[in-house]
């Protein structure tokens, strides 16, 4: 069945040089190499192909989402900052809070942040108590 075998993010852009700025630059990631489809990029799991298509940008859906250890978030943050990504917000059913584009649940435990690359995917960055750090 599927479930025996990885699965690979994809996300659609109509520019391949800005997106490689953005994805390399902006956010650090490193190219596994260059396929025909696009370009393929290292996570701790796995990876991510980002290719050209029209049909870029068209998903208003969160595309990929980032897990990081609660004691590195901040860290994080901090870093998307200083690299100029904007945080996106909206409403939010149940007692989750924003603070500076930053959304938490009641307790703090939680946190969590959106933002898009140039062509309008979404991404999202969130703590996740299960990743030890390192």
């Amino acid at each position: 069945m599927l479930s025996a075998h990885a699965a690979l993010p994809v996300l659609a852009v109509t520019d391949m040089d800005k997106a490689r700025s953005f994805y390399e630059g902006t956010l650090g990631f490193s190219s596994v190499g260059d396929m025909p489809e696009g370009v393929v990029y290292r996570t701790s799991n796995g990876g991510f192909l980002v290719y050209p298509s029209s049909f870029a940008g068209t998903n208003k859906a969160t595309a990929i989402t980032f897990q990081v250890p609660g004691d590195a978030f901040d860290a994080e943050i901090d870093a998307l900052r200083t690299a100029g990504v904007t945080f996106q917000t909206f409403d939010m059913p149940g007692d989750a809070t924003w603070t500076d584009g930053v959304l938490s649940d009641a307790d703090g435990s939680m946190r969590s942040v959106w933002f898009a690359d140039p062509d309008g995917n979404i991404l999202n960055v969130e703590t996740d108590a299960s990743v030890a750090t390192g």
